[in-house]
């Protein structure tokens, strides 16, 4: 996979891209970063790429022509633009499983009080992180990447992916780690019990709970089974 970012601010966004695991997986040629400044796509001798707004308002405006500009130079037949916006639905984690096998994608970073209209007839989707307004899109772009390449095959090992939050329309369980008791505070018994069907069966049950006090909603888009209904309630009786 290749990731495009299209930003006002290029040190930034490579700046992310050389630590941790993502790091280590650029080194491995899991995916190929590429990082583009608007500005060197500005026609204006002094780099300018915004202007106000026509019929009046705060703020400035990108303007088109430098992002159009700039997704011809980058832009290829197996590309796949997203344009970072508030006025859409709230990325997840069903998007990045799409997205991440895409050949190539190009995240338009919006900012200032956001792009030219325009602009939208250049891009395949807008995206969202949530509701609420960054200052840029910039952290957008490191999140939908982020989200995108710890999914790619040979990114993290497989078993950190299994029984993540939300794959499954459910938060993930509780885990711990030494000492097994910290400030009078203890590690559930059953996780030192050795016993494997036991653990399992309770990182179901806790998994449901913390889904049902955090995240209800979830239970819309995916409802419980008969097997999960008398975990739930197993475990709302425990709590």
């Amino acid at each position: 996979m290749k990731i495009t970012i299209l930003t006002l601010f290029k040190d930034l966004i490579e700046d992310y891209f050389n630590h941790s695991i993502i790091a280590k997986a650029k080194a491995r040629g899991v995916f190929e970063v590429e990082v583009i400044d608007i500005r060197d796509y500005s026609l204006d001798k002094h780099r300018h790429v915004d202007d106000a707004p026509y019929g009046g308002g705060a703020g400035m405006l990108l303007s088109i022509e430098p992002i159009d500009r700039a997704l011809k130079a980058c832009r290829s037949d197996d590309s796949y633009v997203l344009l970072t916006s508030p006025k859409a639905k709230p990325f997840s984690q069903e998007d990045a499983q799409r997205l991440a096998k895409k050949k190539h994608i190009i995240i338009i970073c919006g900012h200032y009080e956001g792009t030219d209209a325009r602009i939208e007839d250049y891009v395949d989707e807008r995206v969202s992180l949530g509701d609420y307004i960054l200052s840029g899109g910039e952290l957008a772009s490191l999140v939908i990447s982020d989200a995108m390449i710890r999914l790619l095959s040979d990114a993290i090992n497989p078993d950190s992916l299994k029984e993540e939050s939300y794959d499954d329309s459910r938060l993930e369980y509780p885990q711990y780690t030494k000492p097994a008791v910290y400030d009078g505070k203890k590690v559930p018994d059953v996780l030192l019990s050795g016993h494997h069907a036991n653990i399992a069966r309770w990182r179901k049950k806790m998994s449901l709970l913390d889904t049902y006090i955090y995240r209800k909603d979830l239970f819309d888009k995916k409802p419980l089974t008969i097997e999960e209904k008398i975990l739930l309630e197993e475990a709302l009786k425990e709590k």
